[in-house]
């Protein structure tokens, strides 16, 4: 099972003003929206909120609406968008999940409730910090 880094996640209120300083102030690239194709929200599942992202080039930074209720919304105990979090790309979800399950850590598994390519989890490490890890998965678009 391979795990790499792949994105922060950061939150705000005013995501066009954050998306500018890191992009305007700090010269990261903005990468389209349309890049990271997303899954439709309802009453019951997903999430709406505006998200704007940046690269540095080899690191991405994915700007998130903050968003109080979404772990309500889609019945799960972590919310990934109340304070932000970190995130990692695995190859083998399945098997992670295992090692997770091996040291009795809880986590909620949203599948591509938010995304319409990645199946995403998300947990807490030791201190409390949301911690992402997505697979890619095929979509239908996808040959």
């Amino acid at each position: 099972m391979k795990l790499e880094f792949h994105h922060i996640n950061v939150v705000a209120d005013d995501v066009d003003r954050l998306h500018d300083f890191y992009t305007n102030v700090l010269g990261l690239d903005d990468i389209p929206a349309q890049n990271f194709p997303r899954s439709d929200a309802t009453e019951e599942t997903g999430y709406d909120g505006k998200i704007r992202f940046a690269t540095d080039g080899s690191m991405q930074m994915h700007l998130a609406e903050r968003d109080f209720d979404v772990a309500f919304r889609n019945s799960q105990a972590i919310n990934p968008v109340e304070r932000g979090h970190i995130a990692f790309r695995t190859d083998d979800l399945r098997a992670f999940l295992s090692l997770l399950d091996a040291h009795g850590i809880p986590y909620s598994d949203y599948g591509t409730a938010f995304s319409k390519e990645w199946h995403q989890v998300f947990f807490h490490d030791p201190e409390g910090n949301v911690i992402e890890v997505h697979q890619q998965v095929p979509t239908p678009e996808s040959p």
